[in-house]
């Protein structure tokens, strides 16, 4: 169990480090064992947070170094107040081991350009700055997003398997530029490891176009599709990273819950019931009310609820990390989490809205007609 004071740790660790030293099988000295310096950005919310705190108590980890642009609650973290994009981010890498970025921005509601010209040049700095300041691994988080829904998705989808997504869902045109950026930063920089993570539908705080899903009165179901669901909660992928941090794992990790639910299986513990639509209705419908700014969710989102993308996530298995949750608790929790929210094609209402809206605000979503959007534009005004 870590001690939870910084200082008892240290102390602890130097401890032990000095145990250890000298004694090796042969009689020849031992070198000290070897605990990284371990950088997070985007360390003062959410995974970042999370991950930061989980370091700053681990006797694996010597010092935690947490970067983002407000300082967070972690005390046992040293902090660095500063953008990612900023290239003065070199010098407060220095000396750090491992770094791992987590300084992404994928909220539904940011404006896309801005959104993609921080999570880009962000990444790319920091991978610039990692590998001047020495650093010898940077550990990137994306989504399985970017292997892409597709009617002909293996079930499960292999690690190594194509990245076939296209930029049409939210954020996962700058996930694939932060894969590409991965893909070239080792050539770029000879010596740098740069290890992937790419969860599942990830729960726990969080808020996507996935999650916001089981926010509406009826979970749409595009006609002769073949939904499959697998979840991830934060837990796991906090562990997850923590498992790369340490260097125990690397390459391309898909990280998510043990198997998958299938479409009935999801609607059968919901409870909430289906609305099936042909496709060129759904779809249609989801790109008018995106196009118009009545919802934030471009129609590529829906594919995610259409078609396969689940994943093995055996590299991570083989590597001994399990999954503490199951597909049916992350399911519960989210459930949980959502409750009492209302949402129409991927727009959160507040409760007077919802109430005004009620069924023409569902029926919005589903048909998107015309004359529909202009009586929930009225009622946007009224609010």
């Amino acid at each position: 169990m870590s001690s939870p004071d910084p200082s008892v740790r240290a102390a602890r660790n130097e401890a032990a480090e000095t145990e250890h030293a000298g004694k090796q099988a042969d009689g020849a000295p031992a070198r000290p064992l070897r605990r990284p310096v371990v950088a997070v950005t985007g360390a003062a919310s959410g995974v970042g947070a999370l991950l930061t705190q989980a370091l700053a108590e681990s006797d694996e980890v010597k010092r935690v170094v947490a970067i983002d642009e407000r300082r967070g609650e972690t005390a046992g973290a040293h902090w660095h107040v500063l953008d990612v994009r900023d290239p003065a981010i070199a010098d407060k890498l220095r000396g750090a081991d491992v770094v791992v970025h987590l300084a992404v921005d994928l909220d539904l509601e940011t404006d896309a350009a801005a959104r993609t010209a921080y999570n880009v040049r962000g990444t790319q700095t920091v991978l610039t700055a990692a590998a001047a300041a020495g650093v010898r691994r940077v550990v990137l988080c994306t989504s399985a997003m970017v292997y892409g829904a597709l009617p002909d998705n293996d079930v499960p989808l292999a690690e190594d398997a194509e990245l076939r997504a296209t930029a049409d869902a939210t954020g996962v045109g700058d996930l694939l530029e932060i894969e590409r950026l991965a893909h070239r930063a080792p050539r770029a920089h000879p010596g740098l490891n740069v290890t992937v993570l790419r969860p599942t539908v990830l729960v726990g705080g969080t808020d996507t176009a996935l999650t916001r899903y089981f926010e509406s009165p009826r979970l749409l179901v595009v006609a002769g599709s073949r939904p499959a669901w697998q979840f991830c909660h934060v837990e796991d992928l906090v562990s997850a990273l923590e498992y790369a941090a340490l260097e125990k794992v690397e390459g391309e990790l898909a990280v998510g819950c043990d198997g998958w639910l299938e479409q009935e299986e999801v609607e059968e513990l919901s409870g909430i019931r289906r609305m099936e639509l042909p496709s060129s209705v759904a779809l249609g419908a989801a790109a008018r009310l995106h196009r118009i700014g009545l919802t934030p969710s471009p129609a590529g989102d829906l594919a995610y609820t259409m078609h396969p993308w689940v994943v093995s996530g055996s590299r991570l298995h083989e590597a001994g990390w399990r999954p503490r949750w199951t597909n049916e608790e992350v399911l519960a929790e989210l459930l949980e989490e959502v409750a009492g929210r209302h949402t129409v094609a991927g727009r959160r209402l507040g409760r007077k809205d919802a109430t005004a809206a009620g069924a023409a605000g569902a029926t919005v979503a589903l048909l998107g007609t015309a004359a529909l959007v202009r009586r929930a534009r009225k009622a946007r005004r009224r609010i």
